[in-house]
């Protein structure tokens, strides 16, 4: 089966009708569900990388629906959940809210209550999708800077002039200044403000910032 190209709602619950009931309900709403027995369904089918969402039975006949909560954490699979169960109670939902569940439902629910989390959550994704996006383009950027770049960068964000840059690196102004033209154009800033911005993204506070230097 080819991988969805659009929003995709995932639905893992071991009773027919339950799956059958929320993937007519979405369709009705046009999006596009996808329903499964099991997590080993789930985990075994191909995802597409497209926003997407788990509704996710808490009690199941394989693994627990926090179980699985936990695997897909442990792999690095970042998927909003929205758990529903028949048999929930607080510590259950505390629990799986604490480890970054959207929404705990207990059934019966409203079908527009079980909606909104979707929403929820799919935005949710497609803005954690377009922060990723924006952090590896972000990331190439950095990567076509050489080392001596990288290292008039770190200075540059660490609040240092051209003079002070070019005592520190034993080279000469103009050298510099055109040193660091390249780095403000390989990282497609217009300020030293926007540059500082850039580098906090990366994760370059005072500390990596230092280690760049020679």
């Amino acid at each position: 089966m080819t991988p969805p190209t659009r929003p995709t709602v995932f639905v893992v619950d071991d009773d027919e009708l339950v799956r059958v009931a929320i993937g007519g309900m979405l369709k009705a709403v046009g999006l596009h569900a996808e329903t499964f027995g099991s997590p080993k369904e789930f985990l075994n089918h191909k995802r597409g990388d497209v926003p997407s969402c788990l509704v996710l039975d808490v009690r199941l006949p394989e693994i627990s629906g926090l179980d699985l909560q936990r695997e897909l954490t442990q792999a690095g699979v970042q998927i909003p959940i929205i758990f529903i169960t028949g048999h929930g109670d607080i510590p259950m939902s505390v629990k799986a809210i604490k480890s970054g569940a959207v929404e705990f439902l207990t059934k019966p629910f409203r079908n527009q209550d079980l909606l909104d989390a979707i929403n929820q959550a799919l935005e949710r994704d497609r803005l954690a999708r377009q922060h990723q996006d924006e952090l590896d383009e972000l990331r190439e950027r950095y990567e076509t800077l050489t080392v001596r770049e990288r290292q008039v960068m770190a200075l540059v964000i660490s609040g240092k002039m051209n003079k002070e840059i070019a005592y520190e690196l034993g080279t000469s102004q103009v050298t510099v200044k055109i040193q660091r033209r390249q780095v403000m154009r390989k990282m497609k800033a217009d300020s030293v403000a926007e540059l500082v911005g850039l580098a906090a993204k990366l994760g370059m506070g005072p500390a990596t910032a230092n280690s760049q230097r020679p």
